[in-house]
């Protein structure tokens, strides 16, 4: 259903302080998301002075809002610097899998923004935990695009390892069987041994310190875990909880998701 051109959600929640608009299915979620994330990026971009800085997760869950993002119009890309949330650990340059490659291809190659900080999942990766968290901690972040795991994980903080007090914007984390099976389960990787065990995360406090949080969860793989999600106690055993406590979070799923 479409009102003034905009694609309307077939039903929208409040969860705590979390807006959840849920669509008929991934492609209405995806062009809803962008627009929504677009408006922001335009009302942001109208303070001439001001550059924007925003977050971007890398899984297949986010295609369709990069291929919006990718179409929408009047955003002045080059006054965008943009980061990823996490990166593997060891994989080579050339690998496909790896998140700063899939973000380059999908996104980045296509909007073109003026400043690109990528995560290097390569040489020594405690020296790239503190600068890359100095570059975080150099101004607000303005947006965080993020999406949910499986396990219910946000970036790569699975259970196991989430916490919601790090001291630190980033850090290395150990990935869970559940997490690691997920990729596999995307086709991202073939056999579950190919999968890294260790990645480079933003962590719980760094991703809850943006201004404005744009969750994207589509697909009946992520029922049970947006079910949690929205109604569990709020725990790190399901890190994804944390969300509903953020007052400028808006989540879009699809009926898939959601179990409508």
């Amino acid at each position: 259903m479409k009102a003034n051109g905009l694609i309307l959600p077939l039903e929208t929640q409040v969860v705590d302080r979390m807006s959840v608009q849920i669509y008929a299915n991934r492609d209405q979620m995806g062009a809803a998301a962008a627009a929504a994330v677009g408006q922001q990026l335009r009302q942001l971009l109208q303070d001439s002075e001001r550059q924007v800085r925003i977050v971007f997760a890398a899984a297949p869950s986010q295609n369709e809002l990069y291929e919006g993002l990718a179409r929408e119009q009047d955003i002045d890309w080059s006054r965008v610097c943009a980061f990823h949330m996490d990166e593997y650990i060891g994989l080579p340059e050339e690998a496909p899998q790896r998140f700063g490659q899939y973000l380059t291809e999908r996104l980045f190659s296509r909007i073109h923004p003026g400043r690109v900080e990528l995560l290097n999942g390569l040489g020594d990766v405690k020296q790239e935990c503190r600068r890359y968290g100095e570059l975080l901690r150099a101004a607000p972040m303005d947006i965080i695009c993020l999406g949910i795991g499986e396990n219910g994980h946000i970036a790569f903080n699975d259970p196991p390892v989430a916490d919601f007090n790090d001291p630190v914007p980033v850090k290395v984390a150990k990935l869970d069987e559940a997490c690691r099976r997920q990729q596999v389960n995307d086709g991202c990787f073939a056999r579950l041994d190919d999968v890294p065990e260790q990645a480079l995360t933003l962590t719980v406090p760094a991703l809850m310190g943006g201004k404005k949080l744009f969750a994207i969860v589509p697909g009946a793989s992520k029922r049970q875990a947006l079910k949690s999600a929205l109604h569990d106690p709020i725990s790190t055993a399901c890190p994804a909880t944390i969300l509903r406590t953020h007052p400028g979070i808006t989540m879009f799923t699809d009926r898939e998701a959601f179990g409508l």
